[in-house]
């Protein structure tokens, strides 16, 4: 009921996962307690260096996340706080919390580092006279260095504030010392804080505690914790970092020496008894780390091995990023575990290892790198036992196989919790289970939120620019390269700046402040930040400005990371010239802005999604759940797409059951309109307004709606090789699980052999398809489980069974399925002699060729797009990829969302994936849509085309070529005319129109011209 349900709710957990669910619930209109045990939020991606495969700098995606969570209205922040109870129902929690004392006053300190720079602990000399405290290890540098008693958790944490560690504290050990109180020029030191007993009451729960990584000490043949050049993978990736324990120099632990010869050891606590399942992200992260140390040190690395058992590259763009690291020179080994020994005089490291055949090779290194898997949180069962939900075999939470993110009902979980899984996956799993909260919470919605008033905005007419410059230093992204402080004093040169500083990360919170704080010290009137891209960057700025009262279109962002030090990394000082003459354009282009004021649109609170498969019919059914109305498109007679052709999963759960279950409740939804037999002819408008054209049995249908989802799916290759479709003993994976699940097999004395990667991982199609390996491990077992005599044999480059899939792959080989690893250049031959069919190999782990006589021959043929895909994406004007599935805006930071706003993504028509990783990309497409629907009106673009109808002569050239079908003509004034919500500012009508009367709001002709001048020196 209404009246017992409560808007808000809890999310435990302050990393990556968490942050999403917390932003997109508070877009949504739900008040959100964010509860983190440790002192600052961001998590592990904190930690990191860069991203994968799109090389962005870690810290560059999560610091305008951090900044919006620390400034957002609606987003309750607890850090230092743990959960000591849970009580009540989905929709009415009653949550007991202790928040720990910090020993700083949060509202005093400025996050100055006066504290942290007098402290004695962490310095040796001082920490023996005052009571012989030794260092302490910086837990955010994994070990590699020191901190101090009073600390903050790093340079870009939210709250940026001081901490005090109590346990190595000399005045909370010996009563003496309080250095830290003599300098804080806030007086916001409290010893005397004490511990909270807090009481919350929500309406949903999401977990999203993060993980562990395994400790290597125990595998005592790899020699960590006692050869100090043994690190793990996060060790390393500290040392990559520009904010580690060696400022972004790849150092090697002992003598502080470049190394010349780098390993990686992979699957370290992974794939092995105690821990039977793949950590699902080690791979990839080892080939990201390698890569970055050779951009790091150039020519000084002369060596950088990979140690492998299988390359595990499924995800998208991830093989075609595993073959730029071998190009690139990156060697992988595959063997089995190494064994290593260090030179004591050198402290070398000497590799043992077995590789195909037995053979024993050793080689030797300066450093060798762990890659280390994960482990469920170190509290995990603590959590379970709180929330009163179950953890599976490996101590993680247990979900729902058809609902990925549901614990239980009203509590929802987040990333590495439910299983091992990398950036994307733990982002669109937030999405997902805010969708959940979202249809629980439907009807309270916006009862809790807060409205704060922004300050008015300040009239800058007529007054003379007053421009202030900031150098983002972006760690050593910029700084590494860029003299940023020669800079920032050359733009002080500059006509109409009167500021000009160095900012160590530009988007960080306290960032942010100073130039809030300068703006109104100095009375700006316009603000250039130089930073990296503002394709993520810009809003967070634009914000900052309107916050301090100015106008958030009298800003200008300047790359000078990806214009410059990226793409000039090795030529430092023309890097710093060319960083000068980018500021310069920008200072010169800001002086000429105006100010912009946006419209503002109705949304219409409808939702078309494309497609009737299980990725259309759970967003269908969530957006419904959410209380809005969806036309739900199908292109085929009946609903179900490619699950209708599954019929039992790895772990044994029945999937036509779902399906049947889905179907039904999505046709008995009343909110749901379900078109069958329907193809899209036209899509006009823009996010909050569409109109479409629906071509139903020949029948043309317009409907109107706010967001669009699309979840077309994929398709199954067809093969052309290996006699397919001229021998009925040949089948495709799909084929055969049909007949096993209608026994129309006979599996007396047969031998089935399946061939993998059959239309994938190829020149073709140069990606994985992700679900083949799973899917024949599936099979296998299946004929198995029917008849234990037949005999199977799988041939295969790399077995991908990442994640809990790893369990089934160990299950079969006990069960006799003959795994055969086949070379990329040799693949397996098919052949017909005397009737019977014979498929021929090269078992490399052997050293032998093999000739298996088989009764059934199985492709694992690989997902390809639609053939219908190129449609769609020209109809709604977004991008696809070369192998034609849709882009997504962005990998990491927006993977359901498309770069056009009001557009979202699902299913196989993003990428291949498995069952219920579509299911939880609908979840998620879903709660990103809700944050669109749940507003009643939107603003419109701001940098959108106005037409001077002065200069106008009715020529109709615009109306002709806009793209967006914006421009119309007025009849009653005789010139064109256009309409702002449906504007993207594309540009097209500015450059066509010969009589020069439309301009582009921030990008006038004057502003353009006066940018090349200043870029050419005229």
């Amino acid at each position: 009921m209404k009246e017992n349900k409560i808007g808000s709710a809890l999310v435990l957990g302050g990393g990556i996962g968490g942050m999403q669910a917390a932003l997109d619930l508070a877009a949504s209109g739900i008040k959100v307690y964010m509860i983190e045990k440790k002192p600052g939020i961001g998590g592990v991606m904190a930690m990191l260096d860069k991203t994968f495969p799109t090389n962005d700098c870690s810290m560059c995606i999560l610091a305008p996340r951090l900044v919006e969570i620390a400034r957002h209205k609606d987003i309750e922040l607890l850090t230092l706080t743990d959960v000591l109870e849970v009580k009540g129902e989905p929709g009415n929690y009653r949550v007991i919390l202790r928040k720990n004392p910090r020993y700083v006053n949060i509202e005093l300190c400025t996050g100055c580092g006066e504290c942290v720079r007098i402290c004695p602990v962490g310095k040796i000399k001082e920490a023996k006279k005052e009571g012989g405290l030794k260092p302490v290890p910086d837990e955010f540098n994994m070990g590699l260095s020191n901190r101090p008693a009073i600390y903050i958790m790093y340079p870009q944490t939210v709250p940026n504030k001081a901490v005090i560690d109590r346990e190595n504290c000399i005045y909370f050990q010996t009563g003496k010392c309080q250095a830290c109180v003599k300098v804080c020029p806030r007086g916001a030191i409290d010893f005397n804080q004490k511990e909270e007993i807090v009481e919350i009451n929500v309406g949903a729960i999401i977990l999203s505690p993060g993980y562990e990584i395994y400790d290597p000490s125990e595998k005592i043949d790899l020699g960590y914790g006692k050869y100090p050049n043994v690190i793990t993978s996060l060790q390393f990736e500290r040392i990559l970092a520009p904010t580690g324990p060696y400022g972004g120099k790849v150092l090697r632990p002992s003598d502080k020496k470049e190394p010349e010869r780098i390993a990686f050891i992979q699957c370290v606590g992974s794939r092995e008894e105690k821990r039977d399942y793949c950590s699902s992200v080690c791979c990839m992260y080892a080939t990201k780390e390698a890569i970055i140390a050779k951009e790091h040190m150039g020519d000084t690395l002369k060596q950088i091995d990979i140690y492998f058992m299988d390359v595990r590259a499924f995800s998208k763009g991830f093989e075609q990023y595993f073959e730029r690291a071998k190009e690139e020179g990156v060697n992988y080994i595959r063997c089995r575990t190494p064994k290593i020994e260090e030179d004591p005089n050198t402290h070398n490291l000497r590799i043992t290892y077995l590789s195909d055949g037995d053979k024993k090779f050793t080689r030797e290194y300066d450093l060798v790198v762990l890659s280390v898997g994960l482990l469920p949180p170190e509290d995990a069962r603590e959590i379970a036992e709180k929330f009163k939900i179950e953890l599976n075999g490996f101590g993680f939470a247990k979900i729902d196989p058809f609902d990925p993110v549901k614990a239980k009902e009203g509590i929802y979980v987040v990333g590495v919790f439910s299983e091992p899984k990398d950036i994307p996956e733990t982002v669109i799993q937030a999405s997902g289970a805010s969708s959940k909260v979202l249809s629980l919470l439907s009807d309270v919605k916006g009862t809790l939120i807060r409205h704060v008033e922004v300050p008015p905005e300040r009239d800058v007419k007529g007054e003379e620019p007053r421009i202030g410059v900031f150098v983002c230093h972006c760690g050593t992204n910029i700084a590494g390269v860029i003299d940023v402080k020669s800079v920032a004093e050359y733009a002080k040169t500059l006509p109409n700046v009167v500021h000009s500083e160095t900012l160590l990360y530009a988007c960080s919170a306290d960032a942010q402040e100073r130039i809030k704080e300068v703006i109104k010290e100095q009375k700006l009137n316009r603000v250039v930040v130089a930073a990296c891209t503002p394709r993520t960057h810009e809003p967070l700025f634009q914000v900052t400005l309107r916050e301090a009262g100015l106008n958030p279109y009298l800003f200008e962002l300047a790359s000078i990371r990806e214009h410059s030090s990226w793409v000039h990394m090795f030529e430092k000082q023309r890097a710093t010239e060319k960083a000068k003459a980018i500021i310069r354009r920008a200072v010169t282009k800001v002086r000429l802005a105006d100010p912009i004021y946006l419209s503002k649109i109705p949304v219409n609170k409808k939702a078309l999604i494309i497609g009737g498969g299980v990725a259309g019919m759970v967003s269908a059914l969530e957006i419904a759940n959410q209380g809005y109305e969806v036309f739900l498109i199908e292109k085929e007679k009946e609903l179900g797409g490619n699950a209708k052709n599954l019929y039992y999963l790895l772990d044994g759960e029945d999937p036509q059951k779902f399906l049947k279950d889905l179907i039904e409740k999505v046709k008995s939804n009343k909110k749901i309109k379900i078109f069958t037999s329907a193809r899209m002819q036209t899509v006009e408008g823009s996010v909050g307004n569409f109109k479409t054209k629906i071509n139903v049995n020949g029948k043309i249908e317009e409907i109107e709606h706010g967001v669009i989802i699309v979840a077309t799916g994929a398709q199954e290759y067809k093969p052309k090789e290996y006699f397919y479709g001229k021998d009925n003993r040949v089948l495709t994976q799909k084929e055969l699980e049909e007949k096993l699940f209608k026994k129309s097999l006979d599996l007396k004395d047969k031998t089935f052999v399946m061939i993998q990667c059959v239309g994938s991982r190829d020149e073709e199609r140069p990606y994985c398809s992700r679900i083949c390996c799973a899917q024949a491990i599936k099979n296998a077992l299946k004929i198995k489980e029917l008849n234990e005599d037949t005999e199977v044999y799988i041939l295969y480059r790399d077995i991908r069974t990442y994640g809990f899939k790893e369990k089934y792959y160990t299950l079969a080989r006990k069960k006799g399925v003959k795994f055969v690893r086949f070379n990329e250049n040799k693949k397996p031959e098919a052949k017909i002699e005397n009737g019977k069919l014979f498929i021929s190999v090269f078992d490399e782990v052997l050293g032998l060729p093999l000739k298996i006589q088989a009764d059934y021959l199985i492709l694992s043929t690989g997902i390809v797009a639609n053939e219908d895909a190129k449609e769609i994406a020209t109809l709604c004007k977004f991008p696809v990829t070369k192998e034609g599935f849709f882009l997504e805006a962005h990998m990491k930071l927006r993977p359901v969302d498309f770069a056009t706003d009001g557009l979202f993504l699902a299913g196989l028509a993003h990428f291949p994936k498995t069952l219920d990783e579509t299911i939880v990309q609908a979840q998620a497409a879903s709660g990103r849509a809700g944050i669109v629907l749940s507003r009643d009106y939107i603003e419109s673009e701001p940098y959108i085309a106005v037409i001077n109808e002065e200069k106008c002569s009715g020529c109709h050239v615009c109306i002709a070529l806009c793209p967006y079908n914006a421009i119309s003509f007025d009849h009653e004034k005789k010139v064109a005319k256009i309409d702002d919500a449906l504007c993207k500012g594309c540009g097209v009508c500015v450059g066509a129109c010969p009589s020069k009367a439309i301009a582009q709001k921030h990008f006038r002709d004057e502003q353009i011209f006066e940018e090349i001048k200043e870029i050419l020196m005229i």
